[in-house]
């Protein structure tokens, strides 16, 4: 019999890519081969997400891709877009399956016939089923791996839809954190990012109740004595959930390293009410500089919201010059788009479409020079470049502790190494030059 191959595509946040390479794994235990996304399988899985409007229509292409190198293969849809509007993706051409939030990590459960159907197969519970956690990490996609340590989000801001794709918050079990940690770190994987919903609510859930057993500190401090690990990342933390206690720990530890992203969405504190933010901006301010108190050389990425319902040229304004005079590395920037069953999408003083773009368009400019000013900031310094296993027109790349890219001459015996530099000039394209200060550990 045909060994049967399975593709993967993933839509969305870094805990897609965990949640994707777990379901992978779940594949290759049951005989299938995988394979790339753009090669011919007999199963497609996509892994949607629903964050932005953008990332529903690309679904659709992502769908014709496959048809186009295999049409007679089974389609799947999971993920964020498949639990919040199931049977809209049902009906896209295509399509054979859609399996909701709890159903995921079941998949291959659910493949016992591979027929394709007139209109795709739906099994998606209520969200609040959803209750329980399934933990996941990427191995083997990247240079990195992201490791999933929290899921759902007990938040209400009003324009966001993950609480009702993902449920309530929940947290992986300290034992099972580490364990994972070891098990990446036992594949020669050099870094690790830790990733969820909202990970500085970390410990909430842990044993299946609501209250917190371990803290975002506890799991921070345990994870920096697993043997094995090179590098810890932080992913995206809310602002008030990052405390100064972390931060100092950052600061002093032996495998965190100096990044930090914390979303601030409006720099109005008119807009961040409206949002029902669970912080204000002078908070933002606080949190940015502690973080250069103890670490001057940190790299410190910002989520933002573009064109809110009710955001006048005053707000944006407001935001804009507050991003201007904050201490920070870059930014990302985000067009509102209004979310089905979401409070924003009920409001008022809708900001045209037009305008959101060129708002967008200013920030993406800010973005551009604050990196460019980090990067100058950072040169002459020394540091330590991870590189990636991508040949880009004839470059590696990698990014040193405080996420500062560099380029390099490709050479492939580089790939998923560590290398002592300084960081010497800023080429044409914004990446960092650099001078080798030791022999590559080729391992």
């Amino acid at each position: 019999m045909e060994t049967k191959k399975v593709a993967f595509y993933t839509l969305g946040c870094k805990l897609n890519f965990s949640e994707t390479s777990t379901i992978a794994r779940s594949f290759e235990n049951e005989g299938f081969k995988r394979v790339d996304f753009s090669e011919k399988a007999d199963i497609y899985v996509i892994n949607t997400c629903s964050v932005t409007e953008n990332a529903d229509k690309r679904f659709k292409t992502i769908v014709k891709q496959a048809q186009k190198v295999n049409e007679n293969a089974f389609l799947v849809a999971v993920g964020c877009y498949a639990q919040l509007k199931p049977e809209e993706l049902a009906a896209v051409d295509g399509v054979d399956l859609v399996l909701g939030a709890t159903e995921k990590f079941k998949i291959t459960d659910y493949l016992n016939d591979l027929t394709k159907n007139d209109f795709g197969e739906v099994h998606s519970c209520e969200i609040n089923e959803a209750d329980f956690y399934v933990g996941s990490y990427s191995i083997g996609d990247r240079t990195r791996a992201f490791l999933k340590v929290q899921d759902g989000c007990d938040y209400k801001c009003t324009y966001c839809t993950i609480p009702l794709a993902r449920g309530i918050s929940r947290s992986d079990k300290l034992e099972n954190v580490l364990n994972n940690a070891s098990e990446i770190s036992e594949q020669g994987i050099k870094e690790i990012v830790l990733t969820g919903v909202n990970i500085g609510d970390y410990g909430k859930g842990e044993f299946g109740n609501k209250k917190h057993e371990h803290t975002f500190l506890d799991l921070v401090k345990a994870l920096d004595e697993v043997e094995g690990i090179e590098r810890l990342r932080i992913s995206s933390i809310e602002p008030n959930l990052l405390k100064n206690e972390t931060i100092d720990f950052v600061s002093e530890s032996r495998t965190f390293v100096p990044h930090f992203h914390i979303p601030l969405q409006s720099g109005s504190d008119e807009i961040l009410k409206l949002m029902r933010r669970r912080y204000m901006s002078d908070l933002y301010v606080d949190r940015v500089k502690r973080i250069r108190k103890v670490m001057p050389h940190a790299c410190i990425g910002v989520d933002v919201i573009v064109g809110f319902p009710g955001e006048t040229d005053e707000h944006f304004l407001e935001t804009y010059n507050f991003l201007s005079e904050l201490d920070i590395s870059y930014l990302h920037v985000f067009t509102y788009s209004e979310r089905d069953n979401t409070p924003a999408a009920e409001m008022e003083s809708v900001v045209p479409v037009k305008v959101r773009k060129k708002r967008s368009k200013m920030l993406r400019g800010l973005s551009a020079k604050k990196r460019r000013a980090f990067y100058e900031s950072q040169l002459g310094n020394t540091g330590t470049v991870l590189f990636e296993g991508e040949n880009k027109e004839g470059y590696i790349h990698g990014f040193t502790e405080n996420y500062v890219k560099v380029k390099a001459p490709w050479n492939p015996e580089k790939i998923n190494t560590l290398q002592k530099i300084k960081l010497t000039k800023i080429d044409e394209d914004g990446l960092v030059r650099f001078e080798e200060l030791t022999e590559p550990a080729l391992v």
